[in-house]
């Protein structure tokens, strides 16, 4: 502890809960202040990454169709925005379809592949699921689908039958970058599309700039801190970076949302956690669930004011009807004398299934 405090200048309760958290005196720094040139993990080490990047390098050199697919919480829109940015960079349009959470549910569903498939999607990027839509996955394939999944939840007996599958906590992956949240993954692999398409000449071809990845980390930051993952490794420094980026407010989406929210200054993960992703979560609880995702990517600042204005509506009408909800519950367990049960669980049918 003394040695924390002298080598880094640090109070001694900050070197104890380093002592306490096992962080070892030589990864303090990157630690506590991580850096981008020397702190950011690589894409590559995660399994198949190489090659899937070498692949979509290709199709999208081809001109394939290529659409997404993203959970509807913040980590699924943060995803779809970082996806939709990076493609509008490469002047292509991807269209991106949030399932509806009180008609579809969680996950990938048969309808919805069978829609993007009929629009023309010849490949569809997944993000936040995926990983056990073992059924629905051999379904999209049997429509000629290539799907690629970026995910972070847990695997099962097996792999889905997917084109690839990028996620950190497969069995096979041997990254250790498995407290990333969907977001990172997602961001990783535009990174590695990012080289990979450097390397192969596309932007010098095209008389492009390379994707500013720097400018997206603000959607990663954020994330990364509503999808409640360990800030630990890699997270700390994409958290770190990602909030300094949301400060320069070049996000318009994000700008709007702040504004609505009343955040003043410079957002924090606190904001974070309780301004902004209730907002973005709300649209799917009680309205629509892409307008998180819409927002997020929108380049038109009064479209990104009337979408924040109303993510604003729809989480007031989420306070009001949880409110009722929790009225409700607790009349319930005091008529019926819960009160002092260890467990209690109470229940209406009438109750938001959005909100349970």
């Amino acid at each position: 502890i003394h040695r924390m405090m002298t080598d880094f200048s640090v109070p001694e309760i900050v070197a104890r809960l380093l002592v306490s958290r096992n962080v070892e005196p030589e990864k303090v720094q990157s630690f506590l202040f991580p850096r981008l040139a020397t702190d950011f993990p690589d894409p590559f080490s995660l399994k198949d990454m190489a090659e899937f990047a070498s692949w979509l390098a290709d199709q999208i050199e081809a001109g394939k169709k290529i659409a997404a697919f993203c959970d509807f919480d913040v980590d699924g829109s943060t995803s779809a925005a970082v996806l939709k940015k990076f493609f509008h960079h490469l002047n292509i349009d991807l269209p991106v379809y949030i399932p509806d959470r009180m008609t579809e549910g969680y996950g990938p569903n048969i309808q919805a592949l069978q829609k993007l498939r009929s629009d023309g999607a010849d490949i569809i990027l997944m993000a936040d699921c995926g990983t056990t839509a073992f059924d629905v996955i051999e379904q999209g394939r049997e429509l000629g689908l290539d799907i690629c999944i970026f995910d972070h939840h847990e695997q099962g007996d097996h792999l889905p039958a997917s084109k690839w599958l990028i996620n950190p906590k497969r069995k096979d992956d041997t990254s250790d970058l498995d407290m990333l949240a969907a977001v990172g993954v997602t961001f990783l692999a535009c990174v590695a599309v990012n080289k990979t398409l450097r390397e192969k000449g596309y932007y010098d071809r095209r008389g492009i700039t390379e994707a500013p990845l720097k400018d997206w980390l603000d959607l990663v930051g954020l994330g990364t801190v509503c999808d409640m993952v360990p800030l630990t490794g890699p997270n700390r420094l994409l958290v770190r970076i990602g909030f300094a980026q949301m400060a320069q407010h070049k996000n318009i989406g994000l700008k709007a949302l702040c504004e609505v929210g009343g955040i003043k200054k410079d957002p924090t993960p606190m904001d974070a956690g309780f301004v902004l992703g209730p907002r973005i979560n709300a649209g799917s609880r009680v309205h629509q669930a892409d307008l998180g995702a819409k927002l997020l990517s929108c380049t038109d600042a009064e479209e990104a004011k009337n979408l924040a204005w109303t993510l604003n509506d729809c989480n007031a009408k989420r306070k009001s009807i949880q409110n009722d909800m929790m009225r409700e519950a607790l009349d319930q367990i005091e008529q019926r004398n819960l009160a002092e049960r260890p467990i209690i669980m109470v229940w209406d049918e009438t109750w938001h299934a959005g909100l349970n």
